[in-house]
């Protein structure tokens, strides 16, 4: 089984997996008019391409295929979404990493430097309204235009990387229609990569605000000295069991060395920022 693009079969593949990758069950006619919308309007997939790969696919083990209706098979399933993840960015890895990350310093930092430092209600809820609500969308614009421009930016190189190994196909027919096909499918990748960028902002910004606020409520409405105990806890608990859990999934690293390299950042991040804070004081 080999997934090189390099023949206009490969890319049908490609397609296939990625629009049957949630597991349902189509016509292989409603397939192909998925398939020709991605050429806009352009008929540049004919039948016997589309029944040809459909055959290779079947012996592959990746679908369920009797001639009229097409399903993906597990495999198939677990391909598809990995090529989701390659080429639609539609895994929020870095984004919810970064929100717990960056929500929890700072509900940490705003916890304990209220703490030192005695703050009232009203004081110690200024602060953190402005101190998270900065944090949340400084991580929303940053995610939001360095998101687009480099997911943008790979996918010029990947589609570049394809169309030189398609370049090589000895028909001239075949090869015109791969490259149409290539660009048209990227020409729909770039708009979806963009609003996958926007739900990827609003993602982080949120999980920054939610993983900041919620310690400090606690500190704030809580009566001490349950307020500290509580709010502190809930930041380990988020550091040390969901972000840790997330991180350990998504990288297939173990657990141990994952939790021991979430807590010294985020260690490290606030007592540098308690200094500074101190120092600035």
């Amino acid at each position: 089984m080999s997934f090189e693009i390099q023949e206009l079969h490969d890319i049908i593949r490609v397609i296939v997996l990625i629009n049957l990758s949630k597991g349902e069950n189509i016509s292989k006619t409603v397939l192909k008019s998925q398939i020709e919308r991605v050429c806009t309007g352009y008929v540049c997939v004919e039948t016997s391409d589309l029944d040809e790969t459909l055959e290779e696919m079947k012996a592959e083990g990746l679908i369920l295929y009797d001639g009229n209706s097409v399903k993906l098979t597990e495999q198939g399933v677990r391909l598809g979404k990995e090529w989701q993840s390659l080429l639609m960015k539609k895994d929020p890895i870095i984004e919810v990493v970064a929100g717990l990350v960056d929500g929890s310093i700072t509900g940490l930092v705003v916890v304990i430097s209220a703490f030192i430092a005695n703050l009232t209600f009203r004081a110690a809820a200024f602060a953190t309204f402005l101190t998270l609500t900065a944090v949340a969308i400084t991580n929303f614009s940053s995610f939001l235009l360095g998101g687009i421009t480099e997911d943008l930016a790979d996918m010029m190189t990947l589609q570049n990387l394809i169309n030189y190994s398609l370049s090589d196909i000895k028909d001239g027919v075949e090869r015109d229609k791969s490259l149409m096909l290539v660009k048209r499918l990227f020409t729909v990748l770039h708009r979806q990569i963009s609003r996958a960028n926007i739900t990827a902002a609003i993602i982080c910004g949120t999980t920054t605000f939610l993983a900041g606020i919620v310690p400090i409520l606690a500190y704030l409405l809580l009566p001490a000295p349950y307020d500290l105990v509580i709010s502190l806890s809930i930041v380990a608990v988020v550091v040390g069991i969901f972000l840790v859990r997330y991180r350990s999934r998504k990288t297939k690293v173990h657990w141990g060395i994952t939790l021991f390299e979430t807590v010294a950042i985020v260690a490290i991040a606030t007592i540098v920022s308690l200094i500074l804070g101190a120092t600035g004081a």
